[in-house]
């Protein structure tokens, strides 16, 4: 079990509070007398200009100013008004701001829709400085209040110490899911991953485990059991899975995946599809069937739309010589694979799909998707766009684009919807585009959707490009992206210290029913039924 962060303790009175230290009191009022200072700001996390939930947990941060021996800050609204709260926060020489959460979701709350000013002040032996004010923008809308995960170490050789948590963005709370062995066991080694929820609801959700005590567990409400999805004709178990909106259906992936470790690559590690294929499990009946079995593509990444009547996808063309190829062979040419993204229309009374319909031609501008993600009013394609391959987490090529689907031609259309021109605006109709406010020049990948579809999690490497952090972007009404921000911790160096990553982060609306200790009797101590396959 993950030790637990205690809850903030401090004393307010009115907007004013001060933190005890070892003996020495932090600064708790703002400086009568200082001058004002040029020099750069050095703060981390950079939560300078950037558009926040009125729901989020404080912005902890730490400022770096080698010369000062305390530091205050000051947050108050930017328009003042008789009685407009401002909140003093102090800190000693390491920097650290350590912000009291009521009186930060007091002024979260007034300040709805406006902007907040953060002025800091740093004490140096000539006296206190100011630096240059900065910016928060508080939105109307809130975000979904958990926040789900899996932390693992980039070096995963062996499968210890790895797992699934939550955690509730209103605070710094972190609960945990499912954990795996802390120390390497060879009869319980285990790998869990690829968690999903059904419509931002925890009451049906899934996860896999992999090796020892392997099969796909299924939660439903406060229950959970563990199933395989198996058949001769199906190349592995399921894999990256989508629930659908409301039936008890997934979208599974089935892939027989590798992995190359480069030696000379400044990407060390590609995984890669020796073969992959669509399937349809439906959950109630424990039936799994094929939607797509072919031999010349490499079907992956299956997402449901909101409405439930189309099935996106990414799929990439295996040239006719790698057919029966080796393994090596496929590794060799791991940069030559360029997935599109197709979508297919569905029946939900008699579950039958429509021919794939090109939605995406990445490949005609010598590019490559992954995750195609659609917004919860139906309106965007949300994608990660790379130089090649689909597992965009190790590429720094990969950045998050959207698709406007309002401008799309009807699906039925069989020519493309998407030119092979490249532009950072909407230059045509139907023209995606990178989301250039929250991208960066590091690998910027997995990401889902609010349920109010305002604002997009997703994991990027741009802190030190070995580690995946979690990143938070607002978009806005007019389908604009927002200068991300990273996910906030009580300790501001805790993303930095903290040796792993996060993937696949998933917002829900309500946290997860069924118990750990529930889920790891399923995992340790029962059998997984095998579904049935229907031909």
């Amino acid at each position: 079990m993950r030790q637990l962060l205690p809850s903030l303790m401090g004393g307010v009175w009115g907007w004013v509070f001060f933190f005890l230290s070892s003996c020495t009191t932090k600064p708790t009022a703002i400086p009568t007398a200082f001058s004002e200072t040029a020099d750069s700001l050095v703060v981390f996390p950079d939560y300078r200009d950037v558009t926040i939930p009125p729901n989020i947990a404080p912005l902890n941060f730490m400022v770096t100013d080698a010369g000062a021996s305390e530091f205050v800050a000051s947050i108050e609204e930017a328009r003042q008004s008789q009685g407009s709260p401002c909140l003093v926060v102090g800190a000693l020489a390491d920097g650290k701001f350590d912000i009291d959460s009521i009186a930060w979701r007091r002024i979260l709350s007034d300040a709805k829709g406006q902007d907040l000013t953060i002025s800091i002040y740093a004490h140096r032996p000539a006296g206190w400085v100011r630096y240059a004010p900065f910016t928060l923008s508080v939105a109307e809308e809130e975000i979904d209040p958990y926040l789900s995960y899996r932390l693992i170490e980039p070096g995963y050789e062996l499968y210890r110490q790895l797992g699934l948590y939550q955690r509730n963005l209103t605070n710094f709370q972190e609960a945990v899911i499912y954990e795996n062995n802390r120390s390497f066991d060879a009869d319980n080694n285990h790998c869990v991953n690829c968690h999903n929820y059904q419509a931002y609801d925890t009451e049906r959700m899934l996860f896999h485990v992999r090796a020892s005590h392997g099969g796909t567990v299924i939660v439903n409400g406060s229950e959970a059991h563990k199933v395989a999805i198996r058949h001769d004709s199906i190349l592995s178990s399921g894999v990256y899975p989508s629930w659908h909106p409301t039936q008890p259906l997934v979208a599974f992936s089935t892939n027989k995946t590798g992995q190359v470790f480069h030696m000379y690559h400044p990407e060390k590690i590609e995984v890669l599809d020796e073969a992959s294929d669509l399937l349809l499990y439906d959950a109630e009946a424990n039936s799994v069937r094929h939607i797509l079995r072919t031999d010349d593509a490499l079907e992956t990444f299956p997402c449901w739309a909101p409405d439930g009547q189309t099935l996106y996808y990414c799929s990439a063309t295996l040239p006719e010589s790698l057919y029966d190829a080796a393994a090596s062979e496929i590794a060799l040419k791991y940069d030559s694979l360029l997935y599109n993204i197709y979508a297919m229309s569905y029946d939900s009374i008699t579950r039958s799909f429509g021919e794939p319909q090109l939605v995406v031609d990445a490949a005609g501008m010598g590019k490559s998707t992954s995750v195609p993600r659609v917004s919860p009013d139906g309106r965007y394609l949300l994608f990660t766009l790379g130089d090649y391959g689909q597992f965009h987490i190790w590429h720094k090529s990969a950045d998050l684009w959207l698709m406007d689907l309002s401008r799309v031609p009807y699906m039925g259309q069989p020519s493309p919807i998407y030119g092979t021109s490249v532009s950072h605006v909407w230059d045509t109709p139907t023209q995606p585009a990178p989301l250039t406010d929250a991208n960066s020049p590091a690998a910027d990948s997995y990401h889902g959707w609010s349920s109010n579809g305002r604002w997009i999690a997703f994991a990027t490497r741009r802190i030190d490009g070995n580690y995946s952090r979690v990143f938070i972007s607002y978009f806005d009404r007019e389908g604009r992206d927002h200068k991300a921000f990273l996910l906030p911790q009580r300790d501001p160096e805790h993303n930095t210290l903290l040796l792993k990553s996060y993937n696949v982060p998933e917002l829900t609306k309500a946290p997860i029913r069924v118990s750990n200790e529930k889920l790891r009797h399923v995992v340790l101590h029962t059998e997984a039924a095998p579904a049935t396959y229907i031909p």
